[in-house]
């Protein structure tokens, strides 16, 4: 541990883990470069694109703009939580049937904004499709496959809940 570096701690996909870093390492180095979170990708690095979106607390944030140490006591969860290299999460699974990968590169994005939305299950299908597409990036074009893949996930999910 260097002078100034912070001690932290974060359930990552589910595990307790334990990193150091220095207090202004973004949360999207501590996944990539600490952690070899690679699904997580990285963008603009300004917030505007959506590539880097993971969920902390079950909250889609940018993690090119949250700092690491803010992760500390925090649930955090990546694409690479979203199922396994044996079977594909229904979230993934609706991505690949709709053929809304495109290049792949902004897909972990879309598909972190998308799980955290539909998690929250306090938003119908069109809310969810609309705000998933005004918030991230995507240079393949690939918008109407997209939104049927979301479309395709949000329904096979519970019900929305009553206000």
């Amino acid at each position: 541990m260097t002078a100034g570096s912070v001690r932290m701690r974060v359930d990552l996909n589910g595990e307790d883990r334990t990193l150091v870093v220095e207090p202004r390492a973004t949360l999207l180095h501590a996944l990539r470069e600490v952690f070899g979170l690679t699904g997580t990708r990285a963008g603009c690095q300004e917030g505007h694109c959506g590539t880097c979106t993971v969920l902390v607390d079950g909250e889609p944030v940018r993690s090119c703009l949250m700092f690491a140490v803010q992760a500390h006591r925090t649930r955090v969860e990546t694409v690479e939580g979203c199922g396994d290299t044996d079977a594909l999460g229904p979230l993934q699974q609706a991505f690949v049937d709709a053929g809304a990968l495109g290049c792949g590169y902004c897909a972990p994005g879309f598909l972190m904004l998308a799980k955290g939305l539909i998690d929250r299950n306090d938003l119908g299908v069109d809310e969810i499709v609309e705000t998933v597409l005004a918030a991230n990036t995507c240079s393949c074009g690939n918008r109407d496959a997209l939104a049927s893949a979301i479309t395709t996930a949000r329904k096979a999910a519970a019900p929305v809940s009553p206000p």
